[in-house]
C-alpha cells in the first residue's frame, strides 16, 4: 500500500517545481546564448541552403551579408528563433529532467540492487535521446517557421531560389510572423509540411544527446576529481563547449539535410529520402556540401551551448537555493 502511495506520488512529482526550474533555466540560458551569437547562425543557414554562396571564411561571410542587406541581415529571424529556442529548450529540459526522475524513482531499486547506483553514460545517453526525440516531434513546426523566417527578404546568391515560380506557391508568401507562417504553411503547403525535415531531425536527436552523454560524463569526472559538489562558471562553460563540439562533429551532415528540407526551397529534396537526400547533395555540390558551412556552426553552437549550460546551472542553482530545494 505503502508502495503504491509511494509511486503515486512519484507521477505527481514528474509535475514538480524541481522539473520546472530545470526547464525554465535551460529555456533562459538557450535563449540568452543564441542571442549573443545568432549573427553566426545567420552564416551558418546561409552556407547550408544558399547553394552557391561560396564557403569562406565565417566572418568574411558575415561581412558580406552585412554590406548586401545591413544589420538587419544579420538579425533576419531573431525574435522567431528566440522564441523557438525557449519552447524547444523548454520541452527539452522537462522532458530530460522527468524521464531522470521517472528513472531514480521507479527503476532505481534495480539499479540499487545490483550494486550500481551511479548514473552511467548510456543511461544519459538513453534519456537525452527519448528527451531529444519529444522535442522534435512537439516543436518541429516552429523550426520550419523560423528558418523561413530566417530566409524571408535575404539576398540569396543561387538563383534559382529568387525565381517566382518556385516549386512551391507559398515561399512566395511574404510571412508577417510565426502564427502568418504557420498558416500560409499549412494553406499553400499542407500541414505535414510544417514537420519537414523530421525524418533527420529525429535521428540528430543523438546530437543533444551526445552531448548531454558527454557533458554528464566530464561534470561527474570533474566533480569528483576536484572534491566539490558545485563546479565554476569557467568549468561549466568549457565543459559545455567541448560537449558540443563533439556532438556537432559527429552529425553536422544531417544537420545540412535539415536545413535544406526546413527551407523549402528545392521540391525534388522534399520527395527524396534521407539516404538519397545525401546522395542528390553530394551527386549535385560535391562532397564539401555535406560540411558547408561547419566552421559558423561550431563557433555558433559551442559557444552558445557553453554559455546556455553556465546560465543554467546557475540560475537552476539560485532558483534551488532560494526554494530550499535540492538541485
Amino acid at each position: 500500500m505503502d508502495v503504491d502511495k509511494e509511486k503515486s506520488n512519484g507521477l505527481i512529482n514528474l509535475f514538480s517545481y524541481s522539473n520546472l526550474v530545470h526547464a525554465v533555466s535551460g529555456a533562459a540560458g538557450s535563449v540568452i546564448a543564441i542571442s549573443l551569437f545568432y549573427p553566426l547562425d545567420t552564416v551558418r543557414t546561409r552556407l547550408q541552403v544558399d547553394d552557391h554562396r561560396h564557403a569562406k571564411n565565417t566572418f568574411q561571410v558575415l561581412k558580406e551579408i552585412f554590406k548586401e542587406e545591413g544589420l538587419l541581415g544579420i538579425y533576419r529571424g531573431l525574435d522567431s528563433m528566440a522564441t523557438t529556442m525557449f519552447f524547444s529548450n523548454f520541452v527539452y529540459f522537462y522532458t530530460y529532467a522527468s524521464l531522470q526522475y521517472f528513472h531514480h524513482s521507479f527503476i532505481g531499486d534495480l539499479t540499487l540492487s545490483k550494486n550500481q547506483p551511479s548514473p552511467s553514460m548510456l543511461l544519459d545517453l538513453i534519456i537525452a535521446f527519448i528527451a531529444g526525440v519529444v522535442n522534435v516531434f512537439v516543436t518541429t513546426p516552429l523550426w520550419v517557421v523560423n528558418t523561413r523566417l530566417k530566409l524571408q527578404g535575404a539576398n540569396l546568391h543561387t538563383a534559382a531560389y529568387k525565381k517566382k515560380d518556385l516549386p512551391v506557391r507559398g515561399l512566395n508568401s511574404q510571412y508577417k510572423g510565426i502564427i502568418d507562417c504557420i498558416l500560409k504553411i499549412i494553406h499553400f503547403e499542407g500541414v505535414r509540411k510544417l514537420w519537414g525535415g523530421t525524418v533527420p531531425s529525429i535521428i540528430l536527436a543523438t546530437n543533444p544527446a551526445i552531448q548531454f552523454m558527454v557533458y554528464e560524463a566530464l561534470k561527474r569526472y570533474f566533480r569528483k576529481f576536484l572534491n566539490v559538489t558545485e563546479l565554476s562558471g569557467f568549468m561549466y562553460f568549457i565543459l559545455g563547449a567541448l560537449a558540443k563540439a563533439a556532438a556537432t562533429v559527429i552529425t553536422y551532415p544531417l544537420q545540412v539535410i535539415q536545413s535544406r528540407l526546413r527551407a523549402g526551397f528545392a521540391k525534388v529534396e522534399g520527395s527524396q529520402t534521407l539516404k538519397e537526400n545525401i546522395i542528390h547533395l553530394v551527386k549535385t555540390r560535391g562532397f564539401g556540401a555535406l560540411y558547408k558551412g561547419m566552421e559558423a556552426k561550431l563557433l555558433q553552437t559551442v559557444l552558445t551551448a557553453a554559455l546556455m549550460f553556465l546560465i543554467y546551472e546557475k540560475i537552476a542553482a539560485v532558483i534551488f537555493k532560494l526554494m530550499g530545494l535540492e538541485k
